[in-house]
């Protein structure tokens, strides 16, 4: 990919965050409920996604989304297969926004066992990979979930994790390796530390050209996750908001020196269709600003 090398440089040196505007199947009729359309306004899953697209058109298209305040944003294969003002939802982001397209290629979560979630099976990740690389993405990202501090459930799920990330690198691409851990969990401080080793050990065993990008639960311990910060194969640890509120992800991400925010439903809280354009622009912009703020600790 001829951008890849501009990309990169941006990446390092931007301040900004990633939007996650990545719902799925299964996220979506929530997402759309919060943002004021109810289920009774489409019919089946074609109509469900046009909805969810027009709300994250909305959002990619405002003059507030700008790059000096986002890094790049996370979309759904299904957002990347569509249009934003005449050109592929990726195409858009960076030719007109130069911001960095960032794919969500695994296909959802196994049942639990040993008290994780791991990702299910990926037969045609290939064939996603390179229509990724045709559309000008620059990384991907792939989620698990952790529930329990089962020690050999986590390794299992690091491993399958970092397994699938190696094969999107050899495809030229920089995978956002996303073992989230459930926020609910009341062994969340046990998972984390158990996450940490598992993490520092799979790093260690990288090659030196073989770099990653981290998405990971806002930690009970600050700077806990300060060792894969300085990794030489970090390029960046990022935060997802995980349920937590804007201003209660924005507290506990501040506390967190060198993470940068990757939110969802945060980056969205307050945003509603029936919102005149004035009034979504301004709670969008003080929705970014507040998460740039945590972001830059």
């Amino acid at each position: 990919m001829t951008e890849s090398p501009r990309q990169l440089e941006q990446f390092h040196l931007s301040t900004g965050f990633i939007a996650a505007l990545d719902q799925s199947g299964g996220s979506t009729p929530k997402a759309l409920k919060m943002y004021g359309v109810d289920e009774t306004e489409y019919s089946g899953d074609d109509e469900m996604f046009e909805k969810v697209h027009e709300m994250r058109t909305r959002i990619m298209t405002n003059a507030n989304f700008t790059s000096d305040r986002i890094l790049g944003a996370i979309l759904f294969e299904n957002t990347m297969d569509r249009q934003v003002e005449g050109k592929p939802t990726a195409r858009y982001l960076w030719e007109e926004k130069r911001i960095l397209p960032i794919l969500k290629v695994d296909k959802g979560l196994a049942d639990e066992a040993s008290g994780v979630q791991i990702m299910k099976p990926m037969p045609d990740l290939d064939a996603l990979l390179d229509k990724a690389l045709a559309n000008g993405v620059f990384g991907t990202k792939m989620r698990s979930v952790i529930k329990t501090d089962n020690a050999r459930g986590i390794r299992e799920l690091v491993s399958q994790q970092f397994q699938v990330g190696k094969q999107i690198m050899a495809k030229g691409l920089v995978p956002i390796i996303e073992p989230e851990v459930d926020i609910h969990s009341p062994q969340k401080a046990e998972a984390e530390a158990i996450l940490l080793d598992e993490l520092l050990l799979n790093l260690a065993a990288l090659a030196e050209n073989e770099r990653v990008i981290f998405k990971l639960t806002l930690p009970e311990t600050p700077n806990h996750y300060r060792p894969c910060i300085e990794h030489a194969n970090t390029l960046k640890v990022v935060a997802l908001s995980g349920g937590y509120s804007r201003e209660e992800a924005n507290r506990r991400l501040a506390e967190n020196d060198g993470m940068i925010a990757s939110f969802s439903r945060a980056l969205t809280e307050g945003l509603t269709a029936r919102q005149s354009d004035g009034e979504f622009s301004r709670t969008l912009d003080r929705s970014i600003e507040s998460i740039v703020a945590a972001s830059r600790t």
